[in-house]
């Protein structure tokens, strides 16, 4: 292999591991959005084969129409999940009507993150 078709060869892999590593921060790294939600909590468990995650349903006061479905409605849910554990046992102690949730949005989910793109890092109570 002459020196030319290496130097073309490692260009082109670090090239490829550039855009895959950036590929991968932004699916799974970068914080899309951030903001608060207030609600009661519906039910918070900890679920899951392999990787034990904290998931939760908040429902949100309000009704909004289903999509395709004329006439009908039903309340706004906000799905999350919780990776700090002191968060899930705050969740787990409080009375869990009127709280305030502060998440984080990531554009993909990690299995030991949660199944929710939304993982919620503090809460507070609603006044």
């Amino acid at each position: 292999m002459s020196t030319a078709a290496k130097v073309i060869t490692w260009s082109t892999v670090i090239i490829a591991a550039l855009v895959l590593s950036g590929f991968i921060f932004f699916k799974f790294c970068f914080v899309y959005a951030e903001g608060v939600n207030e609600g009661d909590i519906n039910y918070f468990q900890r679920e899951g084969y392999i990787f034990k995650t904290y998931e939760g349903k908040m429902i949100q006061t309000g009704l909004k129409s289903v999509k395709g479905v004329q006439g009908s409605i039903q309340s706004n849910e906000f799905k999350f999940s919780v990776e700090k554990e002191s968060v899930a046992r705050q969740l787990n102690e409080g009375t869990n009507t009127g709280v305030k949730l502060h998440w984080k949005r990531y554009l993909g989910t990690l299995p030991w993150r949660g199944n929710s793109p939304y993982i919620v890092d503090s809460v507070y109570v609603a006044k």
